[in-house]
């Protein structure tokens, strides 16, 4: 494993979002080109299909990061689009980060962490992975769930207030008439 970290822009480059983001992504790319542990790099989804679908990518621009403590698919960067923005992340979390390869910038938790870690058999290791990946993607489906019934529930209240609104509609339009008919008969002041 090498120390690299990555940044990458996943997108179908006709995207108007994308070429607005084209400027700073590519700025953000000459800043770190001399970095021997950072790669910039641009993914073009409508060439790359199966690569954006193997890194989970559904909207676009999906910018990606991917360390030693990312998962496997990357994490997502969630911060602002601007060049200041996008080289003050990848200057505080993009380079070498504690990990088994870079043990030395562990702090002593960590390291003992990872040495118990390394001395568990290959099972052992991949069935606490197995068990986190499990956890992580239960979250994942109870959010799924969770918005499933807030979309339900909306499209109840929805559909309650588009009836009151169909169940109210005539008898408002005749008070309306009978307030203007009202309005238009009664005496006028002179001056």
């Amino acid at each position: 494993m090498t120390d690299d970290v990555y940044g990458t822009n996943f997108t179908p480059h006709r995207c108007g979002h994308c070429k607005a983001l084209a400027p700073a992504w590519k700025q953000l790319g000459e800043a770190f080109a001399d970095n021997e542990n950072v790669v910039i790099g641009d993914v073009d989804c409508t060439k790359e299909e199966s690569l954006c679908q193997k890194y989970g990518v559904q909207g676009y621009p999906t910018l990606k990061y991917f360390t030693g403590a990312t998962a496997a698919t990357g994490d997502a960067y969630q911060g602002g689009r601007d060049f200041e923005a996008l080289q003050t992340f990848a200057s505080e979390n993009l380079g070498p980060s504690c990990g088994a390869e870079n043990i030395d910038l562990c702090n002593e938790e960590q390291t003992k962490t990872i040495k118990e870690k390394q001395a568990l058999t290959p099972e052992a290791l991949a069935a606490e992975i197995a068990e986190l990946d499990a956890e992580m993607n239960k979250a994942g489906a109870d959010l799924d769930e969770l918005l499933k019934s807030l979309q339900a529930q909306y499209e109840e209240g929805k559909k309650k207030k588009d009836d009151t609104i169909a169940a109210i509609s005539p008898k408002m339009g005749l008070l309306r008439s009978v307030q203007r008919a009202a309005a238009s008969e009664a005496p006028k002041d002179e001056l």
